[in-house]
């Protein structure tokens, strides 16, 4: 079962992990005369951690982890490692995405969300959108809603560009503004480790730093079905692949490329990159051992930076 839709209990309050997205690729197709950008994108989401005992990605930092207790209102607790860094409650995405589905749902049951926050925020993970699509989650499992509902996309759609990917929290190709989703694809495991300097990287500061070119008429359409079920297959279009947001952070974030560097320089790295804005940086490697030991070294260096070995897809 997919880590994002694993109960972690049966009883209430209803509880569901928020794991990290990763941008495997991230190709920015071109800027629409409103100013938002249409991309092509390669997601995946962090699993079960890299020797971990429980194999609770949520335990292993790559999750946060959203609790609802049913009752009148709507209201949100949070706590955790990085809530301060969330901003305040009442703008938050969970709250937001929530408001969006009892518009579409009248009479919808809601009740009191709490948020254990363990991502760091604005750190290309959608860590705020992966919270929004948990809440829309665990409304749509009050309220015996099926998965599919179309409403759950809906309101996923109306909150945030990364909010219907995380929705579903299963490797597929989003496109457009995010609202086109490619079918589930069955990716090979991929061990990784996922650091971040501790640096907020805004991501409109980024677009403005890209200066995209516009969208233009007849631009050939995201391939939502890659040939990525084997790992050959996985690996040429990863090696293939870029993030063209990643030089823009970069050159407002030196951190990106030091992070980067130290990654690259790790024993069976096959390939780093950020991931969506930054300034989140990825490693790819042959096995679990190799990222766990690589993780160790980025914490012996860099102790305040966050570092976690993961398994993608």
């Amino acid at each position: 079962m997919d880590p994002a839709n694993l109960p972690l209990t049966t009883r209430l309050p209803l509880t569901t992990r928020a794991p990290a997205k990763v941008n495997l690729t991230l190709r920015v197709v071109g800027r629409r005369p409103d100013g938002y950008h249409e991309l092509d994108s390669l997601t995946v989401f962090a699993g079960v951690a890299a020797g971990s005992v429980t194999g609770s990605c949520a335990e292993s930092g790559v999750a946060d982890v959203l609790s609802l207790e049913p009752g009148d209102g709507l209201s949100l607790a949070v706590a955790g490692d990085t809530a301060a860094e969330a901003g305040p409650d009442d703008d938050n995405l969970v709250l937001r995405a929530a408001r969006r589905l009892a518009d579409l749902c009248p009479g919808l049951r809601m009740g009191r969300f709490i948020l254990d926050k363990r991502l760091p925020v604005a750190a290309g993970l959608g860590g705020g959108s992966s919270d929004a699509a948990a809440a829309l989650r665990l409304l749509a499992r009050l309220n015996h809603l099926a998965a599919d509902d179309p409403r759950l996309h809906q309101a996923a759609t109306a909150t945030g560009a990364d909010a219907p990917v995380c929705l579903g929290a299963r490797a597929r190709v989003m496109a457009g503004l995010g609202e086109i989703l490619g079918p589930q694809l069955s990716l090979p495991a991929l061990p990784a480790l996922l650091v971040n300097p501790r640096v907020a990287v805004p991501t409109p500061a980024v677009f403005r730093a890209l200066a995209a070119s516009p969208l233009q008429a007849g631009s050939p359409p995201a391939r939502l079905t890659p040939d990525v079920a084997t790992v050959a297959g996985l690996r040429r279009y990863l090696l293939a692949g870029r993030n063209d947001l990643e030089a823009p952070a970069r050159s407002l974030c030196p951190e990106i490329s030091e992070a980067l560097a130290l990654v690259q320089r790790m024993p069976g790295c096959w390939l780093a990159r950020m991931s969506g804005s930054g300034a989140t940086v990825f490693g790819l490697f042959d096995d679990q051992a190799q990222a766990q030991v690589a993780a160790g070294r980025i914490h012996a260096t860099r102790p305040a930076w966050w570092a976690r070995p993961t398994m993608l897809a």
